[in-house]
């Protein structure tokens, strides 16, 4: 009894799409206008039509609307400020050496380097304390493990220029307040990981950066 249930239901279904197939096909129909019937036009020798002559309607062009532009991925680079001493940075003491740097507490309550007369972020900084901002209200009583520098690509400057900038900076605040520079993953900041984190966007920009690359090469 359940497959004949089944069996019976499928038939009702096939009806109704055909019911309703052949009620579209006889309204399509009755729509289109039957070519006996068109106004007959008359021949003009002057070229201006004659009064049984339709008059050319001029339709607008169709423009095809453009493709979206690929949107590109983004890469954060990041380096970490942490200091020597296990008690951690003075707050009050790492603020005044950020701001001495040229770093402005902005967006999000952390530290932004700013491309000039914009608020655009060439890198910024931001605690390693969780949630990540600075609380200003408190920076007498606080001591920080250390922070954390970073950029996003694409920028508003050059990548490369970006991260030399980024990097200077770190150096210059690691020599005023006793810390030392890690990568990412809490290795030391050497010159050979620089050069491995310079080939890295050097990769970056070839791949997403390029016109070659958002038109996309002909092999």
């Amino acid at each position: 009894m359940g497959e004949l249930r089944w069996i019976l239901i499928g038939i009702g279904v096939v009806a109704l799409v055909a019911i309703y197939g052949f009620s579209r096909l006889r309204m399509r129909r009755a729509a289109t206008p039957d070519s006996s019937h068109r106004q007959r036009v008359e021949p003009s020798l002057s070229g201006t039509p004659s009064p049984d002559e339709p008059e050319a309607v001029d339709e607008e062009p169709v423009i095809a609307a453009a493709p979206p532009a690929p949107e590109v991925p983004k890469k954060v680079v990041a380096i970490r400020l942490m200091s020597k001493d296990k008690a951690g940075f003075p707050g009050d003491k790492l603020v005044l050496a950020m701001r001495g740097a040229g770093l402005r507490h902005g967006r999000f309550g952390i530290f932004h380097c700013l491309q000039d007369d914009t608020d655009l972020a060439i890198f910024s900084v931001a605690n390693l304390v969780e949630p990540g901002s600075f609380d200003l209200a408190a920076l007498s009583d606080t001591r920080l493990p250390g922070v954390s520098m970073f950029l996003v690509l694409p920028g508003p400057e050059d990548a490369l220029e970006s991260l030399d900038r980024m990097i200077d900076t770190a150096r210059s605040l690691a020599a005023s307040l006793d810390g030392e520079l890690l990568d990412e993953q809490g290795s030391s900041l050497s010159v050979q990981r620089e050069r491995y984190i310079r080939d890295e966007i050097q990769q970056f920009i070839r791949e997403h950066l390029t016109p070659a690359s958002a038109t996309g090469s002909e092999e």
